[in-house]
């Protein structure tokens, strides 16, 4: 079992650490309202986390891979919301320009940053898929299925939650110079497009 444990963590923190909507949005929440909204958005991430996990040691993830219909709902649905965060990125930042302000406005609420870390996390089926096709591989032979996903879904929250809070750290030391009103307008702009490209690509995958 330890083996298995310790091949499934390093195959999982591969894929915490490539960049993606997670990171991304963090990243942006903190630079844009601070760490202590960062961390919310961060515990809204790995919520969703836990919630796959769940699913997966229940075998309701199984439908994604069993159901196309489901699994494009879902991929929709999320490509959706990626295009929405991404495109309303972007027009808060044109208008407060066209206002004549110097940096737009976009900060939110820590309950706001922590339904916007659940969501975007909830909605993208391919963390789904990740618990679906990846989980059952490492576990072995005999060992109680339900209890066994749940341990990998646990390390996997975990590295996620350690990831992010790396990320809120360095964006929050870094917040003095990304705070400025050219840098930040430009932050914005970058991760609005980064999100529509998110959605984009989570509308056009098979």
């Amino acid at each position: 079992m330890l083996t298995a444990c310790i091949a499934f963590a390093v195959v999982a923190a591969l894929m915490t650490i490539t960049p993606g909507v997670d990171t991304m949005l963090v990243l942006r929440t903190t630079v844009t309202s601070g760490r202590r909204t960062g961390y919310l958005a961060s515990v809204g991430v790995v919520t969703g986390l836990l919630c796959w996990a769940a699913a997966s040691a229940a075998g309701l993830t199984a439908l994604l891979a069993a159901s196309r219909v489901a699994f494009d709902v879902l991929r929709v649905a999320g490509a959706c919301y990626l295009l929405w965060l991404g495109g309303q990125a972007l027009w808060r930042n044109r208008r407060k320009v066209r206002d004549g302000e110097d940096a737009p406005d976009t900060s939110v609420s820590g309950l706001t940053a922590l339904r916007v870390g659940l969501t975007s996390n909830l909605l993208n089926p391919k963390v789904g898929v990740f618990y679906m096709s990846m989980l059952p591989q490492f576990i072995p032979d005999g060992a109680p299925t339900f209890a066994t996903s749940m341990l990998f879904g646990v390390i996997h929250v975990l590295e996620g939650l350690l990831w992010l809070l790396v990320v809120v750290l360095a964006a929050g030391a870094a917040r003095g110079v990304l705070t400025r009103p050219a840098v930040k307008r430009r932050l914005q702009q970058v991760t609005g497009v980064a999100f529509i490209g998110f959605g984009v690509r989570v509308a056009v995958e098979r």
